[in-house]
């Protein structure tokens, strides 16, 4: 199984951002990147740089508009703000959005949900290669390979089609998922992180092709929050193709595993040809960000579980922040999906 990443990813450096009221350290580090790509270094799998495949692939799931607006949104902002200012939303629309500013410090509030994604010189680029990352990795499954992993970061679950929000920018798991439907006629995306999939919910909400399947604590009590409640099952042809699996805050690694078998099911019964699988290491009992009970055992047996679904299979790298297990838990995963899938 071939793993896919370029270190051009690393360039997003976020230093702080703003939670419950205090700002504190950037979960979302290069760090996190590095410790994984150095895992897969030493358990032998090969690490391929992607190819460019252009914006195309990113505006079949965004806004074109929204991806039109980041390449130069830092360097705008710095111009307006100076180097020292955090280039974060501090206005943003109400329920009636009215009309897209053309004052930056509009925009940001236009094109981003919180202050989780703070723009720094890297971002662009690392957001960009981070898509085109998943892209490869769904270009490999198409040529036939029976899976492969994407090295994503930034991460993308919580990009929405026309806004950034928790960490995220582009929505690698849904553009490698359109992208899959080139050859599969079902596509089905299973959120495995510990935070609701609530992007790829926006994105797919309205699609019958495409089945998305979240396993999350209940977005009432735990962030992302407003989307991923269980009476959320899509609209118009995509009804009944999207469904949240509600989590205990401190579930078990059997309450977890119970959870994914009914994901597993109800992909089943949606006849997949092909899956997408949002891979989130912070299940971990000891993520920074922590909510369940997950242990590296309990990964292999997720790794196991998702394997036996025998579809083609692009793995995408969503959360799992620097916690002591990290590494350990992505080892314990991946390398049990490698031989499952041999």
């Amino acid at each position: 199984m071939k793993a896919f990443f370029d270190m051009r990813q690393l360039g997003h450096a976020p230093e702080i951002y703003f939670r419950r009221g205090a700002a504190m350290p950037h979960q979302e580090q290069p760090r996190r990147a590095e410790l994984l790509r150095d895992m897969l270094i030493g358990e032998g799998f090969p690490i391929i740089e992607p190819r460019d495949h252009g914006l195309g692939p990113i505006k079949a799931v965004h806004n074109p508009d929204y991806v039109d607006f980041l390449p130069d949104a830092y360097t705008r902002f710095v111009a307006d703000a100076g180097a020292d200012a955090l280039a974060i939303p501090t206005a943003h629309p109400g329920r009636r959005r009215g009309q897209e500013p053309k004052d930056i410090h509009g925009q940001l509030g236009w094109w981003m949900t919180d202050t989780s994604t703070p723009l720094t010189a890297g971002t662009w680029e690392a957001a960009y290669w981070s898509a085109q990352t998943a892209i490869e990795a769904a270009e490999e499954v198409l040529s036939g390979a029976r899976a492969s992993y994407a090295l994503c970061r930034p991460p993308g679950h919580h990009a929405m089609r026309d806004c950034a929000n928790g960490f995220c920018f582009f929505n690698n798991a849904c553009i490698a998922a359109q992208h899959l439907t080139r050859r599969f006629r079902k596509v089905a995306l299973i959120d495995v992180d510990v935070h609701t999939g609530n992007g790829s919910l926006d994105i797919l909400y309205e699609r019958g092709d495409i089945f998305f399947c979240s396993l999350h604590p209940d977005p009432k009590t735990y962030p992302t929050f407003y989307l991923g409640h269980e009476d959320e099952i899509g609209e118009g042809e995509g009804e009944g193709a999207s469904l949240n699996i509600l989590l205990q805050h401190g579930a078990s690694e059997a309450d977890v595993m119970d959870a994914l078998d009914k994901g597993l099911a109800a992909i089943r019964s949606f006849g997949a040809e092909a899956l997408v699988v949002s891979l989130g290491f912070d299940m971990a009992a000891d993520d920074p960000l922590a909510a369940v009970a997950v242990y590296p055992d309990g990964f292999s047996e997720m790794a196991r579980r998702l394997a036996a679904l025998n579809l083609p299979t692009v793995l995408v790298q969503e959360g799992g922040y620097l916690g002591p297990s990290l590494a350990d838990n992505a080892r314990s995963f991946l390398t049990t999906f490698r031989e499952a899938v041999k």
